[in-house]
């Protein structure tokens, strides 16, 4: 028994309700993680193509769809190898490694917010000092940040998880993720509680610092028209970001862990897994609709080819 955890196949029970049409399921998944990549992408090439666009305030946006590309690959091909086959199973190694990417995208997107703030909050609040602050070093120490934290917190998390002895092997879920799995355990939890409560903590301490700081450049905006113009352009379009993936990781966690029975099965798994669907594809719509250089960047260089031949004539 003590090497039950590394020999366990888990099943996936959140699958029950896309048997009968799981061909459309496919398609529409297949569409949506389609369009994730495609926007994402997008924003990505665009940023680093032009250079324009190497600011701290870009390179952080580029970091976010990094992010959600990066937590839906862990995903996206599982689930929809899934949905054709009417066996929905994972070893527990990639069990393991696919709750390690979903959790450290989670951390990750709010880490990512987080230095996304202080960049709004320097720029409206000391707009003299902030390329002194926010300097090439500084902005490599912060995504640095924004990708160890989230690594190292969800490592430690999966480690202690992993020391447990399972009684179980069925998954009530779509996907892996830590707390289903700790839920199959035989022995005591009260570690693995005590620290998934310290991450939550951690969550809702960068949270806090966001809604301060944006607390500050509201009173900031208000005292001067540029800085107004200022948050209404860079700002709101991250207040909305953190809005949409705070609402939808709530859902996850309301649902995994006081879900009732009584739910329609679909739209259960639909907001279980909102938060993989909703902000990967919003995020770069509203940030490519919002900001205007990377709007109009976009637009010309895919539907101005007059500008394009003369940018190439330009460069001969």
């Amino acid at each position: 028994m003590d090497n039950i955890s590394f020999t366990m196949v888990f099943t996936l029970t959140g699958f029950k309700e896309t048997k009968a049409n799981k061909y459309t399921y496919f398609v529409l998944t297949s569409f949506v993680y389609l369009l994730i990549n495609l926007f994402n992408l997008t924003l990505i090439v665009t940023i680093i193509l032009e250079r324009a666009l190497h600011e701290p305030m870009y390179i952080f946006l580029c970091n976010l769809c990094f992010s959600g590309l990066y937590g839906t690959a862990g995903f996206y091909p599982k689930f929809l190898s899934d949905l054709l086959y009417d066996t929905h199973l994972i070893s527990y190694n990639g069990c393991i490694l696919q709750a390690f990417v979903i959790y450290s995208y989670i951390l990750c997107e709010y880490t990512t917010l987080f230095i996304m703030s202080y960049d709004r909050f320097v720029a409206i609040c000391k707009p003299l000092d902030y390329y002194m602050i926010i300097t090439s070093q500084t902005i490599g120490k912060l995504i640095f940040y924004s990708w160890s934290f989230p690594f190292i917190g969800v490592f430690i998390a999966l480690m202690l998880t992993s020391r447990l002895q399972l009684c179980g092997s069925h998954i009530d879920k779509s996907y892996c993720d830590n707390w289903s799995v700790v839920k199959l355990s035989c022995v005591s939890t009260t570690i693995n509680n005590v620290y998934g409560y310290c991450l939550i903590f951690s969550v809702i301490a960068h949270v806090t610092f966001i809604v301060l700081s944006y607390i500050k450049l509201i009173n900031a905006c208000i005292k001067s028209k540029e800085s107004k113009k200022i948050f209404m352009k860079t700002c709101l379009p991250h207040l909305l970001s953190l809005i949409n993936f705070t609402i939808a990781i709530l859902f996850d966690i309301l649902f995994s862990r006081y879900g009732s029975r009584d739910f329609p099965p679909s739209l259960r798994n639909f907001l279980q897994l909102e938060f993989l669907i909703i902000p990967p594809l919003l995020n770069p719509i509203i940030y490519g609709l919002k900001l205007t250089e990377i709007r109009n960047r976009i637009f010309r260089k895919c539907w101005d080819p007059k500008i394009k031949d003369s940018q190439h004539t330009r460069k001969r």
